[in-house]
């Protein structure tokens, strides 16, 4: 079983070292994407624009369906031969949204349950970007139950920065 690892910008290059990771998602603001990171070959590297919001905004980028797509769609190409780094600026909404939805993605028939639940025990700092996980539901036809999976966790503990955490990358069956 592959791995998922969530860290913050700050952290991006050392885990992608200490991990051997060979793809990476970054989901951030559009004037923050990094490089992709030495050893990860440039489509190996998801590079999502988008700010930490979960409604329009004026001069922001809200997470749309499409970028959902993309990242499911990256999620299901990867060939598991290692670890899937995943960041956000700290750690917190975007790259644990994003870890929770590809973990749903490659877990079709999992409970939404017991991934949000990982994701809480991994991390009591997450808090998944609703609006991520909304246009996730609808695209994976999940009935809104990512959605109310999250909606459930116990509130998270407040920080500027998470520490890395990981989560397996599919879950079975319930």
């Amino acid at each position: 079983m592959s791995t998922i690892y969530v860290c913050p910008l700050a952290r991006l290059q050392q885990t992608v070292m200490e991990t051997r990771a060979r793809y990476v998602v970054t989901a951030i603001n559009p004037w923050s994407i990094p490089d992709t990171p030495d050893g990860v070959a440039p489509d190996n590297h998801l590079k999502l624009a988008i700010n930490d919001i979960t409604e329009p905004r004026r001069d922001l980028v809200h997470p749309e369906p499409h970028h959902i797509e993309e990242l499911i769609a990256f999620a299901r190409r990867w060939n598991h031969d290692g670890p899937l780094v995943v960041h956000c600026l700290a750690g917190i909404s975007r790259s644990s949204a994003s870890a929770f939805i590809i973990a749903c993605a490659l877990s079709d028939r999992a409970d939404e349950t017991d991934i949000a639940s990982r994701l809480r025990s991994a991390s009591r700092t997450a808090q998944p970007n609703h609006l991520m996980v909304r246009h996730a539901d609808d695209l994976l036809a999940r009935n809104g139950r990512m959605v109310a999976a999250i909606e459930a966790l116990p509130p998270p503990l407040a920080a500027l920065e998470a520490d890395l955490f990981s989560i397996p990358s599919e879950f079975e069956s319930a």
